[in-house]
């Protein structure tokens, strides 16, 4: 079986482990699906993450360990010559949303979001890629090259139930959400940036934050400045093909299986990168899923050695904020109006352990009372919560937690959300504005 992603990895699990249990087909990512132990870890409803669809049905059938069991299905011959487009397999996968829980909160560590990546390349090669995948997963370019007219054909499906209704008989998009509209102006970077006396930081535009919320971006620029750091926002490498395009790192391919227009994101990455690389200059992030991606999916994608050493240097935008603190650095901070938040917390966030440095920097924040939402995921996971036939899914998963307490909270409490994706669910379930942490920071700036 020829793989898409590179699971090399996983080459040594298993040696000498006569439970293993490795699927007879798939090589190393056979390896990666059994390294589920059966511990069942995935069907609980406590605290954490994992898994968000069991969660909001009850049934096993929709826990990563079943998943696992129908891929060890899969690969074994049960599905037939062709495993990946088996429909027993699609149910077991229809309602996993990527969130990484598992690979935090398994004992095992399963990557379902990874296996979850290989399988939808499989699929895509076999049937080809879906004219709402080519929608969701080409977002970058769509942005890029048609922003005006795409953000006048938002305007007016979101307007009118009609167009709705057609967009999702025609692409799958449910019409029950509004999709969100790009900003008037993408992200503009300021083409000088004063000399910081505790030295350069390299900042990340990711897609989202360029075209959507262009004001996280500033606002981060704004409070790193402040912090006493030179900031030089990425920029494509100068023999980039496509120099005028913005970096992307390749997250909405990844999540509809476009693993080869995900790899050519991230070559552009990490040739633009090369010199940080070589300089040490910390690389710092504001989504969490595009920044993790770096640290994470990265090494996937068969992007060379580098890899290893951007894992070193790459971080959130609290995780180098805190980072920093405990080597001495003061922000000068005031008291913000309403003093008190709640906090969401974005899958990968949790899946990474970054909650602890959004936890520090807010406690920055003078006479400043926030609380964090005890939540699995928000429900919208990127795609997941516009597709039609998740639209209710994606709203129970919201409803368990994150919702609800955003409601209950005082009307002057700011909702607080890195993820863009968390916002949008947020905004759309309860009527709030969410913002992410940066733009909190700022303002509180003295």
């Amino acid at each position: 079986m020829k793989t898409h992603l590179d699971w090399s990895a996983y080459d040594t699990y298993g040696m000498g482990d006569a439970y293993a249990g490795i699927p007879a087909t798939g090589g190393n990512y056979a390896k990666a699906v059994a390294v589920c132990m059966n511990n069942h870890q995935c069907q609980r409803d406590g605290k954490g993450v994992m898994c968000p669809s069991y969660r909001v049905t009850g049934d096993p059938a929709h826990s990563t360990g079943a998943r696992v069991k129908a891929f060890k299905a899969a690969l074994n011959g049960d599905y037939g010559e062709q495993p990946f487009i088996h429909p027993d397999l699609a149910a077991a996968m229809d309602l996993c949303v990527s969130c990484k829980g598992c690979k935090k909160e398994c004992p095992s560590a399963v990557d379902m979001t990874l296996i979850k990546t290989e399988y939808l390349a499989q699929k895509n090669e076999q049937l080809g890629v879906s004219r709402r995948a080519r929608a969701f997963g080409q977002l970058p370019d769509w942005l890029h090259s048609y922003r005006r007219p795409l953000e006048r054909i938002v305007r007016w499906r979101n307007a009118s139930g009609l167009l709705a209704k057609l967009a999702e008989r025609w692409l799958g998009i449910s019409a029950q959400r509004p999709i969100p509209l790009p900003a008037a102006s993408p992200f503009a970077a300021k083409t000088e940036t004063p000399a910081g006396e505790r030295g350069k930081v390299i900042l990340f535009v990711d897609t989202f934050t360029h075209y959507y919320t262009p004001e996280v971006a500033e606002a981060a620029c704004a409070v790193l400045a402040a912090a006493g750091y030179e900031v030089e926002v990425l920029k494509p490498a100068a023999d980039d093909a496509e120099a005028e395009r913005p970096l992307c790192c390749g997250r909405t391919y990844l999540s509809q299986g476009m693993v080869d227009a995900a790899k050519l994101e991230g070559r552009r990455v990490m040739a633009a990168l090369a010199p940080a690389l070589a300089a040490g200059t910390p690389i710092v992030g504001l989504e969490p899923s595009c920044l993790l991606a770096l640290r994470d999916e990265f090494y996937s994608l068969s992007l060379g050695p580098d890899v290893a050493q951007l894992g070193k240097q790459a971080f959130l935008f609290e995780e180098f904020l805190m980072r920093e603190g405990n080597k001495g650095l003061k922000l000068n901070l005031k008291p913000i109006p309403g003093g008190k938040a709640v906090v969401h917390g974005h899958c990968h966030q949790k899946a990474f352990g970054v909650m602890k440095s959004v936890r520090k920097v807010l406690g920055w924040i003078p006479e400043f009372e926030f609380e964090i939402v005890d939540a699995s995921c928000c429900g919208m996971s990127g795609s997941f919560g516009l597709e039609a036939e998740h639209y209710a899914a994606s709203v129970k998963m919201g409803e368990l937690a994150l919702l609800p307490a955003v409601r209950a909270a005082a009307p002057d409490a700011v909702i607080v959300a890195d993820g863009f994706s968390c916002r949008h669910q947020i905004k759309d379930g309860s009527g709030r504005e969410a913002v992410h942490v940066a733009v909190l920071l700022q303002r509180a700036l003295a």
